[in-house]
């Protein structure tokens, strides 16, 4: 019919709305466990048959509520939590809309029983399909629980789209987990009927005094001890907002950004704005497929942000979206270079599990630790640039890569005297975190002996690192140093990919790396970054063009800095293949001792692995 204007019946103005509110079983779990921390529980337990489908009961120890609120709670737009004149621009709840049950109640059969504390007796209510029953007496301990059955009866359509009854499952633990990580005083229990899926005790006494340690201790039985024991401490503030949380190592990291878990005034949000943020924090470190695992908590005034944009308030709205950008890259990597060259356990786990012997199953798996528990200083001490200076050059007659010129213990010439060489001290290995080097093997790993155990080194990964944190410093202190090459090297390249990198050519100059026309089709490399030592000018030019091809000409080089630095150090680091001598390899070690980020090389890989004497006792039965 048109030109007919009338009013929706209330049934199915309350569907239409549920399609917004209630996009599965997980969007009425959280609906329904907001209103029970809203509620001041101290306690909640959820209950899930078929995925949620066919039944989602939760139960709380809150305020409850009596007969006159229970009738009004399943009317639309009637909520305890604003006043009349309410600010929309300072919400301190979870839920204020007065939407969720009666439009939880408009496409499913829902049922509401609820006593407070002190009351004689508990009321029930029941919703089936938008048609509201009476408030009768019923018998029930102080608090609430709500069942709802055959969610999407009342919109078959909306039934067809859900996915298998695992799936949904899933959604609902997740949805369950992120509200747990934001409330650690909050007790938390998920059972599908038989069994239970997620238990998390409330926290009480002096652990809930510290934050830090609350949260920890909650994330830990959420996601498991291995995030609890391979992250770092957040803790910064600007201009009125507060930055807390955990963020998981570099060498952390996950498939998926499916565990990185943001929460805006203890409110979980799904935000691109904060992902963006969180991803350029950790670009140093990971490759572009693989995502940290975090738990951030942001503290502001409610008035900076608006958290009234969408019914199912996972989006939010700042008013200074720079200023929560800005908190979220420097919080984190503060807090990366605070681990020094600290890296996770799990790689050292998987490396030991897979070297388990055969018959060795009825032996508990060794406790790894990767990195231990020394944190590095967050800038090179000057002790460690001058051994850094030392891998300028390359030792004589090496055409490998760079050396490490001083460092290097030279073989003299037979027919020239010299004088006996003085061994230099065995440095005691309780003072060097990363032990000293015994042994270099297969011309790629370098093994150190520690008091309690020993380290494995990828020379490359290692050397990469160190070469791109002196690229970054450089950078920071007016610009890298160049050196002239003796025969400038021509370099063919396609005539594309030359007039690429001559458009760059003075945002390359500014790195280090300076290059002409050289006819069409090639460019001449005159300088190169001095602190690469010798490399290979032309596949480093190779490199960089085709990095411009994928970036694209309207990115400013300037954007991709550190994607250009980490390209360079690549191919200025030692390589695996080059042999080191005793010298070489303890520089190694000591500057990544000194080096913020050392634990990994800029692709997210780990530079080094740290076996406990006690784990290596284990795989040999000692133990």
């Amino acid at each position: 019919m048109t030109g007919t204007i009338r009013p929706l019946p209330e049934t199915l103005v309350n569907r239409i709305a549920a399609g917004e509110v209630v996009e599965r079983p997980a969007s009425a779990v959280k609906e329904l466990v907001e209103n029970a921390i809203d509620a001041g529980a101290s306690r909640v337990d959820v209950t899930l048959s078929h995925g949620g489908k066919a039944l989602i009961a939760v139960v709380d120890d809150g305020r409850g509520m009596g007969p006159d609120d229970l009738a009004l709670a399943v009317e639309r737009h009637c909520t305890s939590k604003l006043a009349d004149d309410a600010d929309l621009t300072d919400i301190r709840t979870l839920g204020f809309r007065g939407e969720a049950l009666p439009s939880i109640g408009s496409v499913a059969r829902l049922a509401i029983t609820s006593r407070p504390p002190g009351a004689d007796q508990a009321w029930r209510i029941a919703v089936e399909a938008g048609r509201v029953g009476a408030v009768e007496p019923a018998a029930h301990p102080p608090g609430t629980r709500v069942e709802v059955r055959d969610l999407f009866h009342a919109t078959p359509a909306r039934l067809k789209f859900l996915k298998a009854d695992r799936t949904e499952q899933n959604h609902a633990a997740d949805t369950i987990k992120r509200l747990a990580m934001a409330h650690p005083e909050v007790a938390f229990s998920l059972s599908d009927g038989t069994r239970t899926l997620l238990k998390a005790p409330a926290l009480t006494g002096g652990l809930l005094d510290d934050p830090h340690a609350a949260r920890r201790e909650r994330l830990g039985a959420v996601l498991g001890r291995e995030f609890a024991t391979n992250c770092v401490t957040v803790d910064v503030d600007r201009e009125g907002a507060r930055l807390t949380g955990h963020a998981g190592l570099p060498t952390f990291h996950k498939a998926t950004a499916q565990d990185q878990f943001l929460f805006v005034n203890g409110r979980p949000v799904r935000d691109r704005l904060l992902h963006g943020a969180i991803r350029g924090a950790y670009q140093d470190f990971l490759a572009r497929d693989r995502h940290p695992v975090v738990a951030l908590y942001l503290d502001l005034d409610p008035a900076a942000v608006d958290v009234n944009v969408h019914p199912a308030k996972t989006e939010v709205r700042f008013r200074d979206a720079a200023l929560v950008r800005g908190l979220i890259v420097s919080g984190i990597r503060h807090a990366l270079a605070g681990a020094g060259h600290r890296a996770s356990t799990t790689v050292a786990a998987g490396l030991l599990g897979r070297a388990r012997p055969e018959g060795a199953e009825d032996h508990p798996a060794p406790r790894l630790a990767l990195g231990g528990s020394w944190r590095g200083p967050a800038r090179p001490s000057s002790g460690a640039l001058e051994t850094a200076r030392a891998w300028q050059a390359p030792p004589a007659g090496d055409t490998n890569g760079p050396g490490f010129a001083e460092a290097s213990a030279r073989v003299p010439d037979a027919a020239t005297p010299s004088p006996e060489p003085q061994p230099e001290p065995d440095p005691d290995p309780a003072d060097t975190p990363l032990g000293r080097a015994r042994a270099q093997v297969h011309t790629t790993y370098i093994l150190a002996e520690t008091t309690d155990g020993l380290v494995i080194v990828d020379q490359h990964a290692a050397h990469e690192r160190l070469v791109y944190e002196r690229m970054k410093a450089a950078l920071a202190d007016g610009g890298i140093a160049r050196q002239g090459l003796l025969l400038p090297e021509v370099v063919e390249l396609d005539e594309a990919a030359a007039a690429r990198l001559l458009t760059r050519a003075d945002e390359l100059a500014t790195l280090g790396l300076v290059i002409e026309g050289f006819g069409p089709g090639a460019v001449v490399v005159r300088e190169v970054p001095a602190l690469l030592g010798q490399v290979d000018a032309a596949g480093l030019v190779r490199d960089l063009a085709d990095e411009l091809a994928e970036w694209g000409q309207t990115l400013a080089l300037k954007d991709r800095m550190a994607d250009v630095c980490g390209t360079m150090a690549c191919h200025g680091s030692v390589r695996a293949g080059r042999r080191l001598n005793e010298a070489e390899m303890n520089a190694l070690l000591r500057q990544m001792e000194a080096t913020p980020h050392s634990g990994q090389c800029n692709h997210g890989r780990p530079t080094y692995v740290e076996l406990r004497l006690a784990d290596i006792e284990r795989l040999f039965g000692r133990r």
